[in-house]
């Protein structure tokens, strides 16, 4: 069975506590997604990510409407947190988020472990389509993110 790796990296200006306090908000995750996913936080146990809340997810991939729910696995205020996919269209879903402080702000990576269902068929469906997709939520979320706390900067 294969496994792939994502890995994104970005600093963003701003203290620990804004940044690391922005991603701990299950909300804001409909912020940073693209708006042809229709992605919406069903659910969450908390308001704040900590270790062990758990959070539901609708959205959609192409024409098909998904569920998906995950657990925050791993939490260090301030310095990570992991999201594990408990339901959803992957065999397997972990989300490594880290942030450390740098000149300039905080560096944020993301880190994603995942497998396909579907042996060959699942193989093929990354290369073919998987893969960039990904990539493109991703570079998207790089994008609104620094957009984001460019203008909290400007405002301050």
């Amino acid at each position: 069975m294969s496994s792939y790796v994502l890995k994104r990296s970005q600093t963003v200006p701003g203290t620990m506590d804004d940044v690391f306090g922005f991603f701990e908000d299950p909300k804001n995750l409909e912020v940073i997604t693209p708006p042809w996913m229709r992605f919406q936080v069903r659910h969450s146990t908390d308001e704040r990510v900590r270790k062990n809340t758990e959070v539901s997810y609708r959205l959609w991939w192409k024409i098909f409407p998904m569920r998906w729910k995950s657990r925050i696995s791993e939490y260090e205020r301030g310095v990570l947190f992991a999201d594990e996919m408990l339901r959803g269209p992957y065999r397997d879903w972990y989300h490594r988020h880290l942030f450390t402080e740098v000149p300039g702000g905080i560096e944020v990576s993301d880190v994603v472990k995942y497998r396909l269902p579907f042996g060959p068929l699942g193989r093929l469906v990354h290369s073919l389509v998987v893969r960039r997709q990904l990539e493109a939520i991703f570079d998207y979320r790089l994008k609104v993110i620094d957009e984001i706390f460019r203008r909290r900067k400007n405002v301050n």
